[in-house]
């Protein structure tokens, strides 16, 4: 028997446990830390049932109607649920891996303010964290296009208060920075929902299909793509990604790999699902900009020597690989991009998280200025060097059998010199991947040690519960690239209807 509600609370849950410790901060004190990952253990074993009830061919439909005009309906499918299960594990695994990282935060920031007001900001962080998973659950599980922006919006809430409160460099500019840019992505998607109501009464995304063969469909798909594609960080509209994703908290970073992919399951969801034919004139462009962007963002990556700018660059680039997919426009393509999107998040969020390991212990975001601490961070290095193989697409890791999956699909969209040109650019621009995380790890991580790291006592890997969580990430990635099949029969069961 399912569980009442289950979907509901996969949402509802995570913004009632922020509340919580809204309300009791005072008396729960630094016991605050533990409510999140508590609170998305919960929602990640609900969201494992739903999956196994999806798999089994019962999609889960909720609807909830308030009052006359307002509805709001969840949905878990084949789509949805696979996407909804990684990014929960991924909020889940970031969640306890915070639990020093943000200590030592405040203790760098606000180390010379008095114990209350140290408190106030580490209450703050936790419940400004929970509704990143509430607000990633939402997107995936609604069932209205404003529902999807109502969600997108939430996320620039947390996004910029903790990017004023914890981030690094010009943390106050970069809060601007981030909320701006959230805000105008967001304003082309709410445009592009109004536009639908005007042209069929309802924002359902089960009635889109309706808008098949309408002249306002291509202006409806563009501006819905321009906005999902700021978030996307495509070319040219990546500029705000090197700033925000690199000064963040790094226990955020993950997160906002999660918060710049997920525009991929939106576009597959409101825009490739229901609009599909429509959607072919815009195919060779989205192709075009996204190699662009893949090649960009390597190069861009290549030039840095700040850990945590490396990895900003990365995401740029890595996140367009699934755009490529999701441009030619077929079964395998779509699905292969959806898998390497699931690829990508679980690989950055390891990447980043270890270069904030590093940032954490050394005190250091030079890499020029690192080597040899593979030594005294043998754990550390082992985390970047599995993230790197991720990412670079390496056989047994989810990278590669994503990036095979979706080539295949980019070659057979456009089996001619086209196809061709664009799958072998594709390909070799992973090699440029390979290059500036493997590179990296060298300079940071082999070679002699500096003195001034060799005599420093505190470096060393850090505690379990930083280290651990990501190692249960990098297992996940291992297992679903030697055992894509489950992931690949849910994604079929809908993308397969095509």
């Amino acid at each position: 028997m399912m569980i009442p509600y289950i979907l509901l609370q996969t949402v509802v849950v995570p913004v009632i446990a922020a509340l919580f410790i809204l309300v009791t901060r005072r008396k729960i004190g630094r016991k605050a830390r533990f409510v999140p990952g508590i609170t998305l253990l919960y929602t990640t074993a609900l969201i494992c049932i739903a999956t196994i009830s999806v798999y089994q061919g019962t999609p889960i439909l909720e609807e909830y109607v308030w009052g006359p005009y307002v509805t709001f309906g969840l949905l878990a499918d084949g789509l949805s649920i696979p996407v909804a299960l990684i990014i929960n594990i991924i909020c889940t695994a970031l969640a306890f891996y915070s639990l020093h990282y943000v200590e030592h935060r405040i203790e760098v920031i606000y180390g010379e303010k008095d114990e209350k007001t140290q408190l106030a900001y580490f209450t703050t962080f936790f419940w400004l964290y929970l509704l990143f998973p509430a607000a990633f659950i939402g997107i995936c599980f609604a069932t209205n296009l404003i529902v999807i922006y109502l969600f997108m919006e939430l996320m620039v809430i947390p996004l910029y208060f903790i990017m004023s409160f914890f981030g690094y460099v010009e943390r106050f500019r970069v809060a601007v920075m981030c909320f701006l840019w959230g805000i105008v992505g967001g304003t082309f998607v709410l445009f592009g929902s109004v536009l639908v109501y005007s042209q069929i009464g309802t924002f359902a995304i089960s009635e889109l299909h309706t808008l098949v063969g309408n002249p306002m469909t291509f202006w409806i798909a563009l501006l819905i793509l321009l906005g999902v594609s700021t978030k996307l960080a495509i070319f040219p509209l990546h500029v705000w990604m090197p700033w925000v994703h690199a000064e963040h908290p790094t226990c955020i970073a993950g997160l906002l790999a999660v918060y710049a992919n997920i525009g991929a399951y939106v576009i597959v969801r409101v825009l490739i699902l229901p609009l599909h034919n429509d959607l072919k004139i815009f195919s060779i462009p989205i192709m075009a900009l996204a190699l662009l962007t893949i090649v960009y963002g390597a190069l861009l990556a290549m030039a840095q020597t700040d850990v945590k700018r490396l990895c900003a660059c990365s995401t740029i680039g890595q996140i367009s690989y699934s755009v490529l997919g999701l441009g030619a426009l077929t079964i395998w393509s779509i699905e292969g991009g959806m898998f390497y999107f699931l690829s990508h998040i679980l690989g950055k969020a390891i990447l980043f998280s270890t270069a904030g390991i590093v940032v954490y212990v050394t005190g250091i975001r030079d890499m020029n200025k690192m080597g040899g601490l593979i030594h005294k961070m043998p754990i550390t290095a082992l985390l970047w060097i599995t993230a790197s193989a991720i990412l670079t697409g390496v056989p047994l890791t989810s990278g590669f059998t994503g990036k095979w999956i979706l080539f295949t699909g980019v070659f057979a969209a456009y089996p001619t010199s086209i196809g061709l040109l664009i799958a072998i650019l594709g390909i070799l621009s992973t090699i440029l991947t390979g290059i500036y995380t493997f590179a990296a790890a060298k300079k940071m991580f082999f070679g002699p040690l500096k003195p001034e790291l060799a005599n420093n006592a505190k470096i060393r890997d850090p505690p379990l519960t930083m280290w651990v969580p990501l190692l249960i990430l990098a297992v996940i990635s291992f297992i679903i690239g030697l055992y894509p099949e489950p992931f690949m029969v849910l994604f079929h069961s809908v993308v397969g209807l095509l």
